[in-house]
């Protein structure tokens, strides 16, 4: 019984790792390049999402309570488990450290910056600007803190769909696996690239 539940529950973890939380950290990221084009055209993009029928609660049952699962979850395997180096060779063993380690940075980064945008907004009563993020990541601290969020959130979602396509049977051979391996650093380079690009802008 405790069995099933384990692989369930890790399962899920996976699952929501990539759906809704993964693809909702792709969008974000896309929006936030908008300030690349400038202050209005990132503002108009914000406006766009925060004027999106139902936000509040897509924001809590399709984003929020999906998240928490994920990392309260996550801390737990990431205090728990044990890399498998026999199994999947001495690459796949750091890259399994390496989310663990990543799953914790990413936490703390993103109750901050939920803390700093979405929750500070609602308790001001301001609104999420272009001069809103320029003025966070004007302290050198709060921009490198950020630098650093954004890859290591960037990072565990790539290597993350590595092992979401192992667990869901979608990568099964060596093969698969391999091209699977080049997919995720494609998707790290490019939108660590578009989160780095958007934080200069911010502060440009």
């Amino acid at each position: 019984m405790a069995e099933n539940r384990e692989f369930f529950n890790r399962r899920l973890h996976s699952l929501l790792g990539v759906i809704p939380v993964g693809l909702f950290l792709m969008q974000h990221l896309v929006v936030n390049h908008f300030s690349t084009y400038g202050p209005e055209t990132f503002n108009a993009a914000a406006h766009f999402m925060e004027s999106l029928p139902l936000r509040l609660f897509l924001e809590i049952f399709v984003i929020y309570i999906p998240l928490i699962f994920h990392a309260v979850y996550g801390v737990y395997i990431a205090f728990t488990a044990s890399p498998n180096s026999f199994k999947f060779g001495y690459f796949r063993n750091w890259m399994f450290v390496l989310q663990r380690i990543t799953g914790v940075i990413t936490l703390i980064f993103v109750v901050w910056h939920v803390w700093e945008t979405r929750l500070a907004a609602l308790i001001y009563d301001t609104e999420i600007t272009f001069d809103l993020m320029a003025t966070i990541l004007s302290s050198p601290f709060m921009f490198w803190f950020y630098v650093v969020g954004v890859i290591s959130t960037v990072f565990h979602f790539a290597n993350g769909l590595w092992s979401f396509a192992v667990t869901w049977g979608i990568t099964v051979t060596p093969r698969s696996q391999v091209i699977m391996t080049y997919v995720t650093i494609a998707i790290f380079a490019i939108f660590t690239y578009m989160g780095i690009a958007s934080l200069i802008a911010f502060t440009s």
